[in-house]
């Protein structure tokens, strides 16, 4: 548990610099069990803490990881260039909070994406040593054929990779359509792979990290939800 004073908790938080954070104080826009608290200098509790700014309920969280059904047509870049950028379906706290993707998901890729501003968090789940395994559903150009299926179990040669590189499982889906677990998450993977193999990729999501799937939660394109101790305990090796 720690204490800190009122406009340090608003700028913890991502309302902004804390000279506007204690603006808002002041106006008496900040409320705590429907009572106005408008000293900024006032000390609390954060622990179990519940703001209320602007009629919206804030919960205090000293860091904030979340999981994004990720929609096609965004980037996973804080200074996106071509699309917007995936902080953008996200309230605009979190862009003063400095979250960041865990990771990257191309523009045209779909599905689960991690997100975070605590800096340990996202470099141990971006680093290729956890070998967290990640599902894919992969749309193929052409008709899948059990020779791929082998070919992608067996590893394919990608042109700046020293050595073959594999699926840990591949199951053919449909007609057009494989399911596909990696754990390396190289730099465009399973279109390289597929394109090494002979096909091409139309379209990919992302349903699973780890233990941690869309299916569980219950997340429809463009939404997110906060991920609990439980939830991130499914996004260990």
């Amino acid at each position: 548990m720690s204490k800190l004073s009122l406009d340090r908790i608003l700028q913890s938080q991502g309302f902004g610099t804390r000279k506007y954070c204690r603006s808002l104080i002041e106006d008496g826009d900040v409320l705590i069990d429907g009572v106005v608290h408008d000293n900024f200098k006032e000390t609390l509790e954060t622990d179990g803490l519940v703001l209320t700014v602007f009629d919206e309920e804030w919960v205090y969280r000293e860091k904030v990881y979340i999981a994004l059904y990720k929609p096609a047509n965004y980037e996973c870049s804080r200074k996106p260039s071509h699309h917007p950028g995936v902080l953008e379906l996200l309230p605009e706290q979190f862009t003063w909070r400095d979250v960041q993707p865990v990771g990257r998901l191309d523009h045209d890729t779909t599905g689960l994406l991690l997100m975070s501003d605590d800096g340990p968090f996202i470099h141990a789940q971006s680093s290729p040593k956890r070998h967290v395994p990640k599902v894919y559903q992969a749309t193929t150009h052409d008709p899948v054929t059990p020779e791929l299926v082998a070919q992608l179990l067996t590893g394919v040669q990608l042109h700046d990779e020293p050595g073959p590189l594999a699926a840990l499982t591949c199951e053919q889906r449909a007609e057009r359509q494989i399911e596909i677990v990696l754990e390396q998450g190289k730099y465009h993977q399973v279109k390289r792979m597929l394109a090494a193999a002979g096909n091409h990729c139309a379209a990919l999501r992302r349903s699973a990290v780890g233990g941690l799937t869309l299916d569980a939660l219950g997340l429809e394109e463009g939404e997110w939800c906060y991920l609990d101790e439980a939830q991130l305990a499914l996004l260990a090796p």
